[in-house]
């Protein structure tokens, strides 16, 4: 009888020990899931505010400010990382832990990328590629939603399903962390930005779609130069042109190309202008000759080099009858 006592006090015992070592896994699969959820929450945070910033805009004057506030969303990224990485872990969520330390190293990553593209995006010569690079980690930031998403919270679900019971997972609020799928284009992320985007000098041509600048006027040390004649410019030192411009097109453009030649000689000189806004916008850039030209009469030709696409090149070029002295 004593020998039957002893066996059902420790079966109980066992079943004891066995029910805590549930209970605890059980508590141990809940807490690691309450503390994701929280975490992701926080992630959610940092994405809306970052593309609150993001959408702006402000154009350059804002560059500064917006990297700023950018690089305060890379600690707030860091932060969610590093609380991620610090989390006790219960074996059944192994797998999906590493897929939600990808997630966050992804966001992370994309947010410290484009705190270093936001000033060359937004100055006063709108670099395409920083615009491009910026639209790229937009691509990061879908990959993690995805690996988030579609893989890291099911598996957290399907441990918590299996191993505590069905019904005891709870979907997490939110965890997508781009907006929309906009971001990933370059223009739409010019435009929230408030950036001009330069023409791209693959980019396709559009029937009907107007490209290209006008030559409005030359001058020198000031003076503006008359086509009809009645021009004087000193020979020495080799004389500076001042070439404005205007951009009757619908596209932005980056390196306009300046020429300016003293007809019957070799002497010559180029100069770009950096950007030149779309739809009206003027913009002034110079060309030196290089060398003094010969005293005398002679034509000056100043030229705005045709861009890609650009199908009316006739207010391209300006001719002035100089007197070299």
């Amino acid at each position: 009888m004593a020998a039957v006592v002893i066996i059902v006090v420790l079966i109980l015992i066992i079943l004891g020990i066995h029910s805590c070592q549930v209970s605890s896994r059980n508590s141990a699969l809940k807490d690691y899931n309450n503390s994701v959820n929280s975490i992701i929450t926080q992630s959610n945070g940092t994405s809306g505010q970052l593309f609150s910033e993001l959408s702006g805009g402000g154009g350059a004057n804002n560059a500064s400010s917006l990297a700023e506030q950018i690089n305060q969303n890379t600690s707030k990224a860091r932060s969610e990382l590093q609380n991620a990485a610090g989390l006790s872990v219960p074996s059944q969520v192994s797998t999906a832990q590493e897929k939600v330390l990808l997630a966050l190293q992804m966001r992370l990553d994309g947010i410290t990328a484009i705190g270093g593209e936001i000033q060359p995006a937004l100055n006063a010569t709108t670099s395409r590629s920083a615009v491009d690079q910026i639209a790229t980690q937009m691509a990061r930031f879908y990959g993690s939603d995805v690996v988030f998403l579609d893989y890291g919270e099911p598996e957290i679900a399907s441990a918590l399903n299996s191993t505590v019971g069905h019904g005891n997972w709870t979907p997490y609020s939110g965890g997508q962390f781009l907006p929309n799928l906009n971001w990933l284009s370059p223009s739409y992320v010019a435009g929230k930005l408030g950036a001009s985007l330069p023409q791209s000098p693959a980019a396709k041509c559009v029937s009907g779609q107007l490209v290209g600048d006008a030559l409005d006027s030359v001058s020198v040390v000031g003076q503006q130069l008359n086509p009809s004649g009645g021009n004087t410019i000193a020979t020495s030192p080799a004389p500076t042109f001042t070439l404005s411009i205007t951009d009757g097109g619908q596209t932005t453009l980056s390196g306009v190309q300046l020429k300016v030649s003293v007809q019957g000689t070799s002497v010559k000189g180029t100069g770009t202008i950096p950007l030149v806004k779309s739809n009206g916008g003027t913009a002034t850039g110079t060309v030196t000759l290089s060398s003094e030209p010969p005293t005398g009469s002679n034509a000056v030709v100043a030229t705005v080099v045709p861009v890609h696409c650009e199908t009316n090149t006739s207010n391209n070029t300006l001719t002035f009858p100089v007197t070299f002295q």
